[in-house]
């Protein structure tokens, strides 16, 4: 078993000093926005719904309040396309609009522009909790390559894996609680109402399960960084090649030095020997 592939408990991890914990919750806290998306990422994940929903409240007119989500949700998409950010929080916005927006023009009811985004957040919640019993938790895999981490908390770093495991249940129930909220809601309340708690509930229950991610991860052993890992492993790699080679061309010049091979490989200096017209044999020394 290689360095690489050594599993590592708790006890292995260098103790840290408050400034080295100051900069693990600072990085992680950047890590997270990013994967989530920051400030920016839960305006357009909030406004399209926002503006459907006032715009319905205000006349009742589906196909007005539908187009109205579609196309801020597209002007979002362009915005991030010219500032050359990066579209993926942008994009999953307009698909889940555009879904939404399907629906509702297919039953006519208004009701059905929420369903297909309450139906990906039940499916979420079971995800989180499944993958969370099962070993390997969704939120292991959704931050790993983040934190340059990749999979390898889950054999190396089991401090680590119990942090994405709590935070997978964390996330999975608080999802299930707000699907116990807008099931509900979407049998019994009209479109306005369901549609306003649906707003309400946007922001607060993601904040409270980056957070509590943030709480669990911040008191998690560091990262393992897999890809400076492979680094140093390819670098290693060409020194005991590049030694390998120094060796090799040493051990030529050595063979290449001047002399005679003797009968039994031995490096004789020129006059000494058993030669036709020199001495004989070792020790037999006649006078002329």
């Amino acid at each position: 078993m290689t360095s690489l592939d050594k599993p590592t408990s708790d006890t292995d991890q260098p103790h840290r000093t408050d400034q080295q914990a100051d900069d693990a919750k600072a990085v992680t806290e950047a890590a997270l926005f990013e994967a989530f998306g920051g400030v920016r990422g839960m305006v357009e994940t909030v406004l399209p719904g926002l503006l459907f929903v006032t715009i319905f409240t205000i006349n009742k007119d589906l196909k007005a309040s539908a187009i109205a989500a579609l196309a801020v949700s597209l002007v979002l998409v362009v915005v991030r396309l010219i500032r050359r950010d990066t579209v993926k929080h942008a994009f999953s916005g307009v698909f889940g609009v555009a879904f939404g927006v399907a629906f509702a023009m297919m039953t006519g009811n208004a009701k059905d522009f929420y369903l297909p985004g309450m139906l990906y957040t039940l499916g979420l919640a079971l995800a989180y909790l499944v993958t969370a019993l099962a070993g390997v938790p969704l939120i292991g895999l959704i931050l790993g390559p983040v934190f340059k981490e990749n999979l390898s908390w889950r054999t190396r770093n089991p401090g680590r894996k119990k942090a994405y495991t709590k935070a997978s249940y964390a996330w999975g129930l608080i999802l299930l609680a707000k699907c116990a909220i807008l099931f509900p809601l979407y049998w019994w309340a009209d479109t306005t109402e369901l549609g306003w708690v649906l707003v309400a509930l946007k922001i607060p229950p993601f904040l409270l399960a980056v957070y509590l991610t943030w709480v669990f991860l911040a008191k998690a052993p560091a990262p393992i960084d897999v890809f400076a890992e492979m680094e140093a492993e390819e670098q290693a790699e060409k020194d005991r090649k590049a030694a390998g080679e120094s060796r090799d061309r040493t051990a030529a010049e050595g063979d290449a030095a001047p002399g005679f091979a003797g009968a039994e490989g031995d490096v004789l200096a020129p006059g000494f020997g058993d030669t036709e017209h020199g001495a004989g044999r070792t020790g037999d020394h006649r006078r002329p």
